[in-house]
């Protein structure tokens, strides 16, 4: 849903890094190049961005019971 703030296995702060990489993808770059430039190095962050499905629009559409 959101992007967590830090990486689930490392614990390394990674939250503040979710835009920059998305404007990034955004514009044209390969995702490679995109977290190379956010300074992730660690392949459990490299992971958690690149498997993060971003769905709170989705979700924030229904309502609640």
């Amino acid at each position: 849903m959101i992007i967590p703030i830090r990486c689930f296995t490392c614990g390394k702060p990674v939250g503040h890094l979710w835009e920059q990489y998305n404007n990034q993808l955004q514009k044209g770059d390969h995702a490679k190049k995109a977290l190379d430039d956010a300074g992730l190095e660690r392949y459990c962050c490299r992971g958690l961005f690149m498997g993060h499905v971003d769905l709170i629009d989705i979700a924030g559409a229904f309502k609640k019971a």
